[in-house]
């Protein structure tokens, strides 16, 4: 991916804020790995990205060319891409515990890049897009071939949040984003702690490599299933609406997305079937 994957988004130009609130609305895109779509809804409609855009972070990090051993500060500091005055991380509102315990000390990008994906640290995720720029995250959905996707200001970054620069997703761009992503990076998404969503839907023991993230409003889900019975296939599921209620676990929308994942798991003998490669 180092090689394959130019700047496709300004860095604080706003965009659509996805679906209004209180509507529900839900995309679903499964396919091959080669790019063959086999099942679709909605797949091209933008949703708030919750921590799905962690995977465009981590990609722009491995492609960087930096060294993911060197140690670097742990600090709640970052640029605005508004401009103006540094902003933070709300600490009650990450997952992990882990890069705050850090706080003051260094810690190695690769170690940050995966608490970023495996516990879903908000703190650990502005450390690393810190380090590469909004720039190469664009860059990554560029090459990806992405066609909605964006990301353009860190999490908690709430002078952007205010002039209308958000994070976007769609169902089609997490698949197409998978599907680019080398060995290294889907073993690391394959660790995620969060075994809920998707993973939720699959017999026990299955090999899935995915991001969740969810908050109140947004329950999305994306990953490469691996039965060992058939092809691996692309599954992305994205969720906006009441549902939603932002619990990790016992959550409506994550039960919804658990169905969906089980419906398709029935279908893996014939996801891929109608474009053979």
């Amino acid at each position: 991916m180092r090689d394959e994957l130019t700047a496709a988004h300004g860095a604080a130009a706003p965009v659509p804020a996805g679906p209004s609130p209180g509507r529900s609305v839900l995309s679903v895109h499964v396919g091959d790995l080669y790019g063959g779509t086999t099942r679709t809804f909605r797949a091209d409609t933008p949703h708030r990205a919750a921590s799905t855009m962690k995977m465009a972070v981590l990609a722009a990090l491995y492609r960087s060319g930096a060294d993911l051993d060197r140690p670097v500060p742990v600090h709640n500091a970052f640029a605005s891409a508004a401009g103006g005055t540094p902003f933070g991380v709300d600490r009650d509102g990450d997952s992990d515990p882990g890069p705050w315990h850090a706080l003051g000390s260094e810690r190695s990008l690769r170690w940050l890049a995966g608490r970023m994906i495996i516990h879903s640290s908000n703190l650990a995720t502005n450390l690393c897009l810190s380090h590469v720029g909004l720039e190469a995250v664009a860059e990554v959905w560029h090459l990806a071939g992405a066609r909605h996707s964006v990301t353009g200001r860190g999490i908690d970054d709430l002078d952007a949040q205010a002039l209308g620069v958000v994070n976007l997703v769609t169902a089609a761009d997490l698949t197409r984003l998978l599907c680019r992503l080398p060995q290294e990076l889907l073993d690391v998404l394959a660790a995620n702690a969060h075994r809920v969503d998707l993973a939720a839907g699959l017999p026990p023991g299955t090999r899935i490599a995915f991001k969740n993230g969810w908050f109140p409003g947004v329950r999305h889900s994306a990953g490469i299933v691996y039965p060992h019975d058939a092809p691996p296939y692309t599954i992305a599921v994205c969720y906006s609406g009441p549902l939603a209620d932002g619990h990790d676990i016992h959550d409506p929308a994550a039960r919804l997305l658990a169905r969906i994942s089980a419906g398709y798991w029935a279908q893996r003998h014939a996801i891929g079937a109608e474009h053979p490669h």
